[in-house]
């Protein structure tokens, strides 16, 4: 079959819906959640890995004018409970296997519809498709019990994101619904910055509960991509797929990179990736020599943006400007802006480091905390207008381009001087058979703060801790260096690798005052 010519789909896993099955299917379900009474402004959840049914449960409940809620699925007990009760979720959307936990959590009248796991996405999660409840109506049973509807609401609503509560429980963020000419306007910049053409070809490899790969996905459907979605992130099966799709663009997180550029050369060199014409990563600083690495193998090509999900996407770099100015996240576009704020809240000169606020685009929708207003008004920087902080801090360069030293809960002060982590983390990450990193500060009676780092190495290599230390001394100063090592067989990141940081500082701060 010819890739090129085939009309744009939704696959995943051996799943493929064209867009018209797609469109179909989404307005049965638009009208079978109204059936089940899901009024406009009212929320769904989704507790399911990445497939078609994950993209058509929500554009389905965006056609009625409510919000779909994707969970990350793996959330259990107290998690789940609190995040589709604080959502309100009238109807909830669950995997098979994630059903008796998604029951016991459920809230009070809301209604559960089952969703069994289809074989190829159960064999890339690494467990055999397993046999449904029966407790439950089944999804398809469900949507193809109600005619499509036909009407579609004037506004569209946004996907409800949770936060990762990094500083307690997540908060989702709930911005507010857009007409048709933002929407537009929104995929006009989709099409520009992330380079990929109306009808062209995408992977996206991060699950769907994260902002930035529910935003691609949502402005891809508008824009009639063909989309290829990947249960879990393989380095090996992302070549493969790039190489049979003729995957032209693709959205990653910088975990990605360290995972692709370990695979053994001759399985890098064994796929044909021409195809690709921008790889676009946020979410995470990304280290300079990966960068390099990745720029050196797949070309210029790649683009990054910082934002968040409150805010979008604010900077943009492409490759040349990065290699202009290593270590950038990029420069505000359009109507965007950026400043660095000090703890007095004056703007701070350029290369002077400080908490880092930015403006959204005029076309972004504004946004709240469900539940929290108080959350929203303390983004607020007091003298600035429509500028708001995500908890970064950076600095600017004359030519304004920004540069992020890490998020300000990670920010570590032992004896009075600011340290960064992620700048070790970075430095970490260049020392042969180490896979992974996470630096952080714990209690020191003299100091503060003093810093630890847990490393995860690669199977096999025989790493001590002064191999660790010493790395990190021949390359940063000495008060950078991590005063405790401790080795873990895996650290705790999730599919798109995000890194839960606070699992491992808990338990070193249990009953004293800092906030973690």
């Amino acid at each position: 079959m010819d890739v090129a010519v085939t009309p744009p789909a939704i696959r995943c896993a051996g799943v493929e819906h064209t867009y018209p099955t797609f469109q179909e299917r989404s307005a049965r379900i638009a009208a079978g959640l109204r059936a089940l009474g899901v009024e406009p402004g009212e929320r769904i959840a989704i507790v399911m890995r990445n497939e078609p049914a994950h993209l058509e449960i929500a554009a389905g409940a965006a056609r009625l004018g409510a919000s779909a809620v994707p969970v990350n699925w793996h959330f259990r007990h107290d998690e789940l409970r609190h995040v589709l009760g604080d959502s309100d979720s009238k109807v909830v959307f669950a995997h098979t296997d994630l059903v008796p936990g998604v029951a016991a959590a459920l809230p009070e009248r809301a209604r559960l519809i089952e969703v069994p796991v289809p074989d190829g996405t159960a064999a890339a999660c690494g467990f055999p498709p397993p046999p449904v409840t029966g407790d439950h109506p089944l999804l398809d049973s469900w949507l193809y019990g109600h005619p499509p509807l036909a009407e579609e609401a004037a506004r569209r609503p946004s996907t409800v994101i949770y936060s990762s509560g990094t500083t307690g429980r997540p908060k989702g963020v709930l911005r507010d619904p857009v007409g048709a000419e933002q929407l537009a306007d929104a995929v006009a910049k989709f099409h520009e910055f992330f380079a990929v053409e109306p009808g062209g070809r995408t992977l996206i490899p991060a699950p769907l509960y994260h902002a930035s790969p529910s935003q691609h996905a949502v402005l891809a459907l508008a824009g009639g991509l063909d989309i290829t979605l990947m249960p879990r992130f393989d380095a090996e099966e992302f070549l493969r797929l790039v190489e049979h799709h003729r995957i032209q663009q693709a959205q990653v997180v910088p975990t990605m990179f360290v995972r692709l550029l370990r695979l053994p050369k001759d399985v890098r060199e064994r796929y044909d990736l021409s195809s690709l014409t921008s790889v676009v990563h946020a979410a995470a600083p990304c280290p300079p020599h990966i960068k390099h690495a990745m720029i050196d193998w797949l070309g210029p090509i790649l683009r990054e943006y910082y934002g968040g999900s409150e805010t979008g996407a604010v900077t943009w770099c492409d490759s040349q400007e990065w290699l202009a100015h290593p270590g950038t996240v990029g420069r505000a576009e359009g109507t965007c802006s950026v400043v660095v704020l000090g703890p007095d809240g004056v703007a701070l000169p350029t290369g002077r480091t400080g908490e880092v606020y930015i403006k959204p685009s005029d076309t972004w929708p504004q946004f709240t905390y469900l539940g929290d207003p108080a959350k929203r008004a303390a983004m607020e920087a007091d003298r600035l207008p429509g500028y708001v902080t995500i908890g970064d801090i950076g600095h600017l360069d004359t030519d304004g381009y920004l540069y992020l030293s890490d998020r300000r809960n990670d920010l570590v002060i032992s004896g009075g001087v600011n340290i960064y982590p992620a700048e070790i983390e970075g430095c970490l990450l260049a020392l042969d058979g180490l896979r992974d990193a996470a630096v952080f500060g714990i209690p020191d009676e003299e100091f503060g703060e003093a810093l630890a780092a847990h490393v995860e190495p690669e199977p096999g290599a025989a790493l001590t801790t002064e191999d660790v230390r010493a790395h990190v001394a021949d390359r940063l100063a000495s008060y950078k260096v991590p005063r405790t090592v401790v080795f873990e067989e895996r650290l705790p990141r999730d599919e798109s690798g995000k890194l839960f940081k606070r699992r491992l500082r808990e338990p070193y701060w249990a009953g004293r005052d800092r906030t973690i």
